[in-house]
This record gives structure tokens, C-alpha cells and sequence, in this order.
């Protein structure tokens, strides 16, 4: 018999399982602003702005600056290094501007993915050197949850199985070390969309994937009730010629959960995989919406499909701040009411011209 040691107190685990439900409260989501300094300058350069550390504290403070109406939308921000320690115009400190609004701070702590030596074009993710401190350290300066991406490509022979199970056990590692300090890790395992594959390799490979994950969390004892999920949404690649309903992503997506996912993980939070606005909140809505029994709170941690209106309306002049604010208001609220089933949009549902999205994303 495996010899159990305790690895949390009771305390600690209380903690960190109110933490994880106060984020995902209902009709809450959160808003994913930690684009690193690479992948933040190709989206401001789509828009004319140059990428330079006042133009990156500029925009995110129009994010940051809205008004109480998210207040009942978004229930944590994930923050990028630089940005966590950036002020308002006016000297306040962004993560002071969140936490007395009664929003949750979290860090992207992982370091980006690096190739994975004898596979095909994989990755695995770095940044677990060192990570114990600096998840110390961030935990001090007013952070209370954590994320960590991993990457997975879908072709004929790929992912392989020496990247489902490397990137697993990095993130339970990362999990691992971040609950040690008292701080909820979001797990991101995300299967790209690039390609032509249809909606039934994108689910079984997702499954895979999942299933591998949550077994490297039980080799790490790390506790369920104390993370989030980061998935993708089941969908097709972006170059399959088979259109799919919201409804069939819906199902694919929550039969997948279904079979990977332990009841006991607090919340799932869907990201947007380059998904325009529109989609994602559409497909969310469907998947609130799918008649199956699901035992999580699914919801949203977008990051394009809540900013790409506003990037679009801001443009880098400081006129059109107060335009953007509320670009980024109504994208929050449509995910609000998408997270409970309630949304009613979709006339732009499918335009891909709106897509955000870019191949590779090696960020």
C-alpha cells in the first residue's frame, strides 16, 4: 500500500476551496489579461499601437477602470507579470484597483512553451525552477490564484503520448507548488485548433488529454477542490469544411468533461481558442444549456473574446477610452449571462472575419 502523507491542513484546504468558488461565483467568469509583452504587441499592432510599456498600462488600465457593472461579472483577473505591479493615472496600484472591488487577483507564473526534444513540432511548457518562490513572493503582493498553459497540437500522429503525459505532470507540479502556498492553480491544458480535424478527433483527443492530466493530480495529491480547469471548448480545427451547431460543440464538449472530469474540481473555465466574441459566448451559452447532468460551474476565462471590441475601439487615443471601457462592459455582461444559460445574442454568431485568432500560439 502507497505509504499517505498529508500534504494540506484543513485550513489550507478551506482556504483554498472558498478562494476557487469566490472566483466562479454564479454568473461570474474571468478576465485573462496576461498576454505576455510578445503576444500583446502582435494585438495592439493590429490596431495601429505601438508596443511600448505605457501603451500596455494604458490599455489594460481601460479594463481595469470599468465601471461597478462588472463587478457581477467577472470574478477574478489574471494578471502578466509587468502588469501586476503597474499603477492607475492616478498612483493606485491595478491589483489594489481589483481587490477592493471584490475581485480575485491571479499571475500567469509558467514561462512559455520551449520544444520537446524527439516529437513532432511539440511543446512542453517551462518555469518550474524557482517557481516555489516566486509563487511566494506574488502571494505577498496580493495574489490569490495562479495559472499554467500547456499546449497540445492535434494532426494523423500528434499529440503524442510523450506530450499528453510531460505536459500533465507539469501542470500537477505546478498545482502542486501552488496550493503549498496557499494559492488556487488554474490548470490550462489546451488542445489547439489548428487544422482540419472534425469535432469527433477534436473531442476524443481532448478526452485523452484530460484524462492524463487528472491522473498526474492524483500522483501529485493535489487537491481537486482547490483548482480550476482551463479547457478548450470541443470544437473542429478552423480549416475543417464541417460547420457544427452550437449544440453539437455543447455536447461534445460537456460528454467530454463528463468523462475526464472529477466532480469534485470546483469550476471549469472555458478559454476562447481565437473564437470570435460572438462564438464563444454562444457556445457557452450552449453548454449551460446542454441537457446533461453537469456537476461543475461552467464558465468563462476569456481573453480576446472579452477585449478584441474594445481593442478595436480604443485604437491607442485616449478619446476613445470611455468607448472601449464599454466595449469591454458588454462583452463582460453577454459572458455573464452565457455562463447561466441566459444569453441571447448570436446574431453574429460564426463571422470568422472577427476571429482573433492566430495559429501556433506560442505565447
Amino acid at each position: 500500500m502507497t505509504h499517505q502523507s498529508p500534504t494540506l491542513s484543513e485550513a489550507q484546504k478551506r482556504e483554498l476551496h472558498e478562494t476557487a468558488l469566490r472566483i466562479v461565483s454564479p454568473g461570474k467568469g474571468i478576465l485573462a489579461a496576461d498576454e505576455s509583452v510578445g503576444s500583446i504587441a502582435k494585438r495592439l499592432a493590429q490596431v495601429g499601437v505601438d508596443n511600448t510599456e505605457e501603451n500596455r498600462r494604458q490599455y489594460r488600465q481601460i479594463l481595469f477602470s470599468a465601471d461597478d457593472r462588472i463587478n457581477g461579472c467577472i470574478g477574478g483577473v489574471i494578471f502578466f507579470h509587468e502588469t501586476l505591479y503597474q499603477q492607475s493615472d492616478n498612483g493606485v496600484l491595478f491589483v489594489k484597483m481589483i481587490r477592493e472591488r471584490g475581485i480575485m487577483v491571479g499571475i500567469k507564473v509558467d514561462k512559455g512553451v520551449v520544444p520537446l526534444a524527439g516529437t513532432c513540432g511539440e511543446t512542453t511548457t517551462q518555469g518550474l525552477d524557482g517557481l516555489s518562490e516566486r509563487i511566494a513572493q506574488y502571494k505577498k503582493d496580493g495574489a490569490v490564484f495562479a495559472k499554467w498553459r500547456c499546449v497540445l497540437k492535434i494532426s494523423d500522429t500528434n499529440p503524442s503520448k510523450l506530450a499528453i503525459t510531460e505536459n500533465a505532470n507539469v501542470l500537477a507540479r505546478y498545482s502542486s507548488i501552488c496550493q503549498q502556498h496557499g494559492i488556487v492553480p488554474i490548470i490550462e491544458p489546451e488542445v489547439l485548433p489548428d487544422g482540419d480535424h472534425d469535432l469527433k478527433r477534436s473531442q476524443y483527443i481532448t478526452e485523452k488529454v484530460l484524462a492524463a492530466v487528472y491522473k498526474a493530480m492524483s500522483n501529485h495529491h493535489v487537491y481537486l477542490e482547490g483548482t480550476l480547469l482551463k479547457p478548450n471548448m470541443v470544437t473542429a480545427g478552423h480549416s475543417c469544411l464541417t460547420k457544427y451547431t452550437p449544440e453539437e460543440v455543447a455536447m461534445a464538449t460537456v460528454t467530454t468533461l463528463r468523462r475526464t472530469v472529477p466532480p469534485a474540481v470546483t469550476g471549469v473555465a472555458f478559454l476562447s481558442g481565437g473564437q470570435s466574441e460572438e462564438e464563444a459566448s454562444v457556445h457557452l451559452n450552449a453548454i449551460n444549456n446542454c441537457p446533461l447532468v453537469k456537476p461543475w460551474v461552467l464558465t468563462f476565462s476569456f481573453g480576446r473574446a472579452l477585449q478584441a471590441s474594445a481593442l478595436r475601439a480604443w485604437r491607442g487615443h485616449k478619446e476613445n477610452e470611455k468607448a472601449a471601457t464599454e466595449q469591454f462592459i458588454k462583452r463582460a455582461e453577454a459572458n455573464s449571462l452565457a455562463c447561466q444559460g441566459k444569453y441571447n445574442g448570436g446574431d453574429n454568431y460564426g463571422e470568422a472575419g472577427q476571429r482573433s485568432y492566430g495559429s501556433c500560439h506560442a505565447y
